[in-house]
């Protein structure tokens, strides 16, 4: 699993927030119902800004339609 998350003129913070959110998303709920494959993940400039919970909605959107 391979998460990008640019610059974006953010801070070293805010893209580690992302990162780790991005990251634990994927991990509860994506991963468990894909088969072995390899995953990137690139974030664009609106999800800095975006809820958890449309983080996990759009992710796992995502993910359903790779199976």
């Amino acid at each position: 699993m391979g998460i990008i998350v640019p610059r974006f003129q953010f801070t070293a913070v805010a893209r580690n927030r992302l990162r780790r959110r991005l990251r634990e998303i994927l991990r509860r709920e994506a991963l468990a119902s894909l088969p072995a494959v390899d995953l990137v993940v690139r974030a664009n400039r609106s999800t800095y800004s975006a809820a958890f919970t449309v983080l996990r909605a759009e992710l796992t959107s995502v993910v359903s339609r790779l199976t």
